[in-house]
């Protein structure tokens, strides 16, 4: 397994949702997208967990890393914005985000993070 590696998207100004990522096929696909060699599957997808994370304390939730993924379209069902997750946590998984499937349509891939042990 690989070493985790962190990286953040935006949806809207001033929005930053940072994730981690555990598997070394997803890191490097994400560093593509960041590099501008990925063109297709640039957005992020993945189930929530309703839980903070030292490297994501903007937002009360987290994507459970052995689910990320990357897509080109996604239905509608899963697709809402980081904000609106946050201040709704409390009925995501179920009509809300069913299963906990979060697929944010406009997720912007913007940096890597470097977090410090």
């Amino acid at each position: 397994m690989a070493e985790s590696a962190y990286f953040a998207f935006t949806q809207q100004r001033g929005q930053e949702f940072v994730f981690e990522l555990r598997d070394e096929e997803k890191i490097a696909h994400a560093r593509r997208i960041l590099s501008g060699e990925e063109k297709h599957r640039i957005h992020v997808h993945g189930r929530i967990k309703k839980q903070k994370k030292p490297y994501n304390p903007a937002w009360d939730f987290h994507l459970d890393p052995d689910t990320i993924a990357f897509f080109e379209v996604a239905i509608e069902v899963c697709d809402a914005n980081m904000q609106y997750v946050d201040d709704h946590l409390d009925e995501a998984c179920g009509a809300f985000l069913p299963g906990c499937h979060w697929c944010p349509w406009d997720s912007r891939l913007t940096r890597e993070v470097k977090i410090s042990a």
